[in-house]
């Protein structure tokens, strides 16, 4: 009874094994074996498809962004500055050019936390939602941002056509007066040579 058991659990974790590998060798399976797609360029060094491009975040304070926790310490509010500990939530409008009134081509939504005392850094987070120039998708984005400086922050994720994309989105100010701000937001993409033959959702 014990060599059943023993039999049992050893055949057992051989199956998982083989459950757990074959699904990998076909994904490189077919990394070695497909072309790649029709829409991929790569770059000199076999890496995969590259884009960029630059949008303007239109924030309106108490419209499109609003303080909904205050902070507790350091500077006041401005047009540049929050209290330490300030949580602010924003869905902004992107548009093709600085002018608000230009072409809408997508939507940043997310929330930054004031973590410097001085008021001008804050740990960002942002899901960029993007219907521009025949792409359709979203990026999300982690990291600090610089109130008055351009700051870069890294590409954590994508949806869509941006599915698997790796790279960065700085920020930078462009008209910081007024209830209405500006931001420029270069989107600097890029997929690793494996994209294509990774899974998308259906």
């Amino acid at each position: 009874n014990m060599a059943t058991n023993t039999r049992s659990a050893s055949l057992l974790l051989r199956l998982t094994m083989v459950i757990t590998i074959v699904p990998h060798l076909q994904l490189f399976s077919l990394a070695a074996a497909a072309p790649p797609r029709s829409n991929e360029t790569r770059d000199g060094g076999g890496g995969g498809k590259t884009l960029s491009f630059t949008l303007y975040q239109q924030e309106t304070i108490n419209k499109t962004g609003y303080m909904v926790v205050d902070g507790v310490a350091g500077a006041g509010v401005s047009q540049t500055t929050t209290p330490f500990g300030t949580v602010y939530v924003f869905r902004d409008n992107l548009t093709v050019h600085a002018d608000g009134a230009s072409a809408v081509a997508g939507v940043a939504e997310g929330t930054s936390i004031t973590t410097s005392l001085d008021g001008l850094m804050s740990l960002s987070l942002a899901k960029i939602t993007i219907h521009h120039r025949g792409h359709r998708g979203s990026v999300s984005v982690l990291g600090g941002t610089h109130n008055t400086r351009p700051s870069d922050n890294p590409v954590v994720g994508g949806t869509g056509d941006f599915a698997y994309a790796l790279g960065y989105v700085r920020s930078s100010p462009v008209d910081l007066r007024g209830s209405t701000v500006t931001y420029k937001m270069e989107l600097q993409l890029y997929w690793p040579p494996y994209a294509p033959y990774a899974p998308t959702p259906q």
